[in-house]
């Protein structure tokens, strides 16, 4: 059995969640402009959280 590294893993489990997040986004039915507004939520979520760690790395 090959060895995955975790780079690799981490990126394949971010990947699977990215196309489920993608298929439960295509499926929903509402408004167009909410729809957006809450397909880009992860993101906005990954950036705080990001901009806070680069923060508190600093100090």
């Amino acid at each position: 059995m090959l060895t995955m590294k975790r780079k690799q893993l981490t990126w394949g489990i971010l990947l699977l969640m990215g196309f489920g997040y993608f298929s439960a986004m295509s499926n929903l039915e509402m408004h167009y402009i909410l729809k957006s507004l809450i397909a880009f939520m992860p993101i906005q979520g990954l950036a705080l959280i990001y901009v806070t760690y680069i923060n508190w790395s600093r100090r």
